[in-house]
């Protein structure tokens, strides 16, 4: 690769733009001669719109990224972006925000990165697509859902064929993949071996990051990299952009802000404030997800005039996990907190979207406790709104009373793949108009429920893939789950899928949309 001249490399920069732009090139540090900077865990987008995306690579040292695009796989003619420079204060991760890009078209992206001689690593493809119109290319939108990766001690088996239910996604070739949270179990060590219900032995990949649970900066980026180690991963996050939210497993399990670990937890660092604020950092530098000065998570994504998505964070602003039976509002109930309540009322009100897509890292209806008298999630059983539930109730009368129709939501945590009908004549609190959650998960993890239903909302089980009583599973088995959705363009009829992991279909059902 040539060097750049000042002029080429100033013009480049000026494209990133805004908080993207880096230092000039002359603030890279030296390297050791003949040591090409290499991309060291692949390629992968994110946050993708109509005619912007974040491209996400990672180096194995300081260098500056470079893009290149094209609508050409071939690159014959291709458009060319100079990014930041990688350094240890991102564990030489790097992303670059691309703009005006061709609205509806699969766009093909490669990175690699230039040292300060202007020695060039090889590059590493990619693809993604972009958000269409309503009649023109890219008008039908179709993306996968699921959650929880490398989840109760089952990491990458190359024995067993590695992460299969991405393989599995690829095959669906999604335009792209919510990931619903626990994006890493940062607070769940990897053995060697594990012994399988049937005698067998599970065959862990084992890094030294992995060997204990996250504590230090360092140990948060190392339960990254080590997902994007499976070919299954890196082949998927080079196809499919993700679009990413966290959950509790990123820092450690049923966390919540303001907590202080029992001495009995076996944690170094108690503070959780702490812990989440370097699994917040680390989240940031290997998710590609757009850069935001309070490294905010939630946020709302619009793929074309028939789709938006609003991703919440319910973990950042939520009071203390109680019994959650406060008949007040209060810090003490805060959920998603008042700020961001208020954000997502708003933007939903204002989405002229066909279908609204709530991303939520945990599902509304079914009990999810912490330790015996404490709840983990806003449902807290049978009964009028009371703690955290004031909060959903006062959303989904706003749903209501603003007239807001066509409104999914989406989630995983729970471990199983479900679908629920919230249905107003079946509810304690009935203000609201009927909707569906679709649940989804894991991806590769633990298996287990199904959940016990809180009927404050009314929902209604319309498929479960366990039966109560049903033995705990694994990745071994097919009972690793995502979904799928398809928005028909010309009907706007929204086709939701529940699959297993090895691509087989378990259960559909066609939404048609409520017309204004």
């Amino acid at each position: 690769m040539a060097k750049l001249s000042r002029r080429q490399f100033g013009a480049a920069l000026a494209a990133v733009g805004g908080h993207w732009a880096v230092p000039m090139i002359g603030a890279l540090p030296a390297v050791h001669l003949g040591a090409r900077p290499l991309v060291t865990h692949g390629v992968a987008s994110g946050d993708v719109e109509a005619s912007s995306a974040v491209i996400w690579s990672r180096c194995d040292q300081a260098a500056r990224m470079v893009v290149e695009w094209s609508e050409d796989e071939s690159f014959r003619t291709r458009q060319r972006r100079v990014g930041p420079v990688t350094g240890p204060e991102s564990d030489h991760t790097a992303k670059m925000l691309l703009r005006d890009l061709p609205t509806g078209r699969r766009i093909f992206y490669r990175v690699c990165f230039e040292d300060r001689q202007g020695v060039a690593g090889d590059w590493e493809a990619g693809s993604l697509v972009t958000a269409g119109t309503a009649t023109g290319p890219g008008s039908e939108v179709h993306f996968v859902w699921s959650g929880d990766t490398c989840g109760q001690g089952y990491g990458i088996d190359e024995g067993r064929g590695g992460m299969r239910t991405y393989q599995s996604m690829l095959a669906q070739n999604p335009q792209f993949f919510v990931h619903s949270g626990d994006t890493i179990y940062a607070d769940n060590l990897l053995a060697a071996e594990m012994r399988l219900p049937d005698g067998t032995l599970w065959k862990n990949r084992v890094t030294e990051e992995k060997s204990k649970v996250a504590e230090t900066l360092g140990e948060f980026r190392g339960n990254y990299r080590y997902n994007v180690l499976d070919a299954h991963v890196r082949r998927f996050n080079a196809r499919v952009p993700m679009f990413a939210q966290w959950d509790d497993h990123e820092v450690l399990n049923n966390w919540y802000p303001g907590e202080l670990l029992p001495v009995s937890a076996g944690y170094r660092v108690r503070d959780v404030n702490l812990l989440a604020a370097r699994s917040r950092q680390a989240f940031f530098e290997y998710m590609p997800i757009r850069n935001h000065p309070e490294r905010q998570i939630y946020r709302r994504i619009r793929r074309g005039p028939h789709c938006e998505l609003f991703f919440l964070d319910l973990r950042s602003y939520r009071g203390p996990n109680s019994s959650n039976r406060q008949p007040i509002s209060g810090p003490e109930t805060d959920y998603l907190g008042r700020t961001q309540l208020d954000w997502l009322k708003e933007s939903i009100a204002a989405s002229t979207a066909t279908w609204k897509f709530v991303c939520s890292d945990m599902p509304l209806g079914l009990l999810v406790r912490d330790g015996a008298d404490a709840f983990e999630n806003g449902a807290n059983g049978d009964g009028i709104p009371l703690g955290r539930e004031l909060e959903i109730a006062s959303l989904l009368r706003h749903l209501r009373d603003h007239r807001i129709r066509n409104v999914v939501w989406l989630t995983a945590d729970v471990h199983y793949c479900a679908s629920h009908f919230y249905d107003p004549a079946q509810a304690q609190f009935s203000e609201f108009d009927g909707f569906w959650e679709f649940v989804s998960g894991p991806l590769h993890a633990g298996t287990f429920g199904p959940g016990t239903l809180d009927n404050t909302f009314g929902p209604q089980v319309r498929f479960s893939s366990r039966k109560p009583g049903q033995a705990v599973s694994g990745p071994w088995s097919t009972e690793q789950f995502f979904g799928s959705v398809r928005i028909a363009p010309v009907t706007q009829v929204a086709t939701v899928t529940h699959l297993n992991r090895d691509g087989q279909r378990l259960w559909s059902v066609d939404l048609e949309p409520a017309r204004a």
